[in-house]
């Protein structure tokens, strides 16, 4: 089992409501990530979406793409995001790791190390979950199987053109939890409608088992509360690395710049934190 049912039950069990944030690995700075990983875990993280840099981000909007593209020119590449979950491990860092990304990186990786390999070196460096964009569940079953078997999880997108029989295949493979995505089209885009998102969690929930993290449109305290009422857990992806990326624009030395960002996202992170567990609009 990975760390993520366990760390999801011991939030729910508290009353609380989960906070998955996201960040691209590489991203303001190619050495940076695995101490903004730990300022994200020390800021109330309880997991903590590592994206995969990739060239055809089709999910993602401008923000993440040109984050992802930041990191690809830096040199990295799946095999440097697992190095950057061991160092954080390394660090002390036990919050659960869910790798986002696009199956095309891992696909290089087992075509240049071996059938199965990007699974055994994800284990091995502390990864707890993949979530891969493009891998719908009727095609996966085998990469879920391999995943279990290695103690991951395989996280999957549900959207509000999600059918039923979508929900249904989802519910039967998805492990740890599903990311539901509140807005049609890309990351970052349009505005969060909480009475549609609000509408559609029953419905997932009648085939879905796992806990339902939402995200997508929710950029400060006042939505994450809003979705924190109806979902699991509030996931925070484009607004922090638009303050990431923000941090990165002067000419501070680097040690100084890799500090100020971590301290960004910690704060960031303590705010979020603060706004969903002092939150007291309905009964827990």
């Amino acid at each position: 089992m990975s760390r993520i049912t366990p760390a999801l039950d011991a939030v729910k069990a508290q009353g609380r409501k989960a906070l998955i944030p996201y960040v691209t690995a590489g991203d303001p700075f190619a050495d940076a990530t695995p101490q903004i990983m730990r300022a994200l875990a020390e800021g109330g993280a309880d997991v903590i979406e590592l994206g995969v840099p990739f060239s055809d981000p089709m999910a993602d909007g401008p923000v993440i793409q040109k984050a992802s593209e930041r990191a690809l020119a830096r040199g990295i590449g799946l095999p440097q995001v697992l190095a950057m979950v061991r160092e954080f491990r390394d660090l002390g860092g036990a919050t659960p790791v869910v790798l986002m990304g696009y199956a095309n990186p891992i696909e290089r990786y087992d075509q240049r190390h071996g059938a199965g390999a990007f699974v055994r070196a994800a284990a091995a460096a502390g990864v707890d979950g993949v979530l891969v964009v493009d891998y719908p569940p009727e095609e996966c079953e085998a990469f879920a199987a391999q995943l279990k078997a290695a103690g991951l999880d395989l996280i999957f997108l549900l959207a509000p053109t999600s059918t039923e029989k979508r929900m249904q295949q989802v519910g039967r493979i998805a492990s740890g939890y599903v990311y539901y995505v509140s807005l049609k089209g890309v990351t970052g885009a349009g505005h969060l409608d909480t009475s549609a998102v609000a509408a559609m969690i029953p419905r997932i929930r009648r085939h879905v088992h796992v806990p339902v993290g939402v995200g997508f449109g929710i950029r400060d305290a006042e939505g994450a509360r809003a979705v924190g009422r109806v979902a699991d857990a509030v996931v925070i992806g484009t607004r922090l690395v638009q303050i990431l990326e923000t941090e990165s624009r002067d000419n501070a030395p680097p040690a100084e710049s890799r500090q100020r960002a971590a301290e960004a996202a910690r704060a960031f992170m303590a705010g979020i934190r603060a706004a969903l567990d002092n939150d007291t609009g309905v009964p827990r």
